[in-house]
């Protein structure tokens, strides 16, 4: 249409000054980029709030995955263009003169664009992270204390903000996204993670119920697609055009893909939820040591680089089939790690320690 015509090359101009002024900020921004990408709630964000607050860490994988798998229903649904091959295919500029935009190595996702997926998923993990800050300091009643809650009110909102938009301008930097695409994710991602702060079902669900959602999730979304492809429209319809528009083939990644992104975020969840169910969870995480500082640090550090660990086992790519198959179980171990592999080897070592030493 028209409008979103001129809507996409005001975005063009936009990103052309980005990439003009603030080329110093490159590093800059291609981090705040890597800050956004959703795959960090699962090795970075989670396993330290775990530890920390098994509530908050519990809700944070829920509000990750419900708000990707919307993020995958909404991209199929607006069929929004990604700018690196938007400018390539349009007929808005005359003579086929089409602005030139500079690529990255993270520049071709190959999923629809809209919403951002990067600026939904930060935005959603940083409200849940920053309402259970607060969640603390609300409780305090003396005068001073109520100051001191405001001012770390403004202090974290004011993180919050800072980090959203830094997301965002590095999306629209990259030229994998559009403003409006990065401002819509950021705001449907609260919008999911408020809906959270109402739902305290999800801390007593059962490896029943976590099974349940997963096959619902799945179920609908294969659904969805499968009712649109009888209707002769074609979901995957961006991944064409990233492989023929990417200025170097190495930068597509089958991980960007629309159904890889479901799969990782369905692995997660059933992950969670084995390990919440476990007896391993039960005995250390549930037990007299879980009270202790020294068993929840000890947790954190042998979580974060256990997962590190998992960066370096490398999916086949070549069969696209096993590749979901193996993202599945990869994903699901993530989660299974850190809730209940890790704290049980920290509360049998623990154990084993008091033992000789009494």
């Amino acid at each position: 249409s028209i409008k979103m015509d001129l809507l996409h090359s005001n975005g063009v101009l936009i990103i052309q000054h980005l990439q003009r002024d603030y080329r110093a900020y490159q590093d800059f921004l291609n981090f705040m980029s890597h800050v956004g990408d959703p795959r960090n709630i699962f090795s970075i964000y989670f396993p330290l709030w775990f530890q920390l607050n098994q509530v908050v860490g519990t809700k944070m994988i829920w509000v990750a995955v419900i708000g990707d798998w919307f993020n995958l229903i909404f991209k199929w649904i607006l069929f929004g263009h990604r700018p690196y091959w938007w400018v390539q295919e349009t007929m808005i500029y005359p003579n086929q003169s089409s602005p030139c935009l500079e690529q990255f190595p993270i520049t071709c996702e190959t999923g629809p664009g809209s919403p951002s997926g990067h600026a939904m998923g930060s935005s959603c993990v940083w409200y849940v992270m920053v309402t259970a800050a607060l969640s603390y300091t609300v409780r305090w009643k003396d005068k001073s204390a109520v100051t001191l809650h405001r001012l770390t009110w403004s202090f974290l909102w004011s993180i919050f903000w800072i980090i959203q938009i830094s997301v965002c301008i590095s999306r629209v930097f990259i030229a994998t996204h559009f403003p409006h695409q990065v401002i819509l994710g950021v705001f449907a991602g609260i919008l999911v993670a408020e809906a959270f702060e109402h739902t305290a079902a999800i801390q007593t669900a059962s490896l029943r119920m976590y099974i349940k959602t997963n096959l619902f999730l799945f179920i609908f979304a294969l659904g969805f697609y499968l009712v649109l492809k009888l209707l002769d429209i074609d979901l995957l319809w961006s991944v064409p055009k990233a492989k023929k528009w990417c200025a170097n083939p190495d930068w597509i990644n089958i991980d960007t893909t629309p159904f890889a992104g479901l799969v990782r975020n369905l692995g997660a969840l059933f992950g969670l939820g084995l390990g919440i169910n476990s007896e391993m969870f039960i005995t250390s995480c549930k037990g007299k040591n879980s009270c202790k500082i020294s068993f929840r640090i000890l947790c954190i550090a042998a979580s974060l680089a256990t997962l590190q660990l998992y960066n370096f086992i490398k999916i086949p790519t070549h069969t696209e089939y096993l590749f979901y198959i193996l993202s599945f179980c990869k994903s699901a171990a993530m989660p299974l790690t850190v809730v209940a592999l890790v704290p049980y080897c920290v509360h049998s070592l623990m154990r084993t320690t008091e033992k000789k030493l009494n």
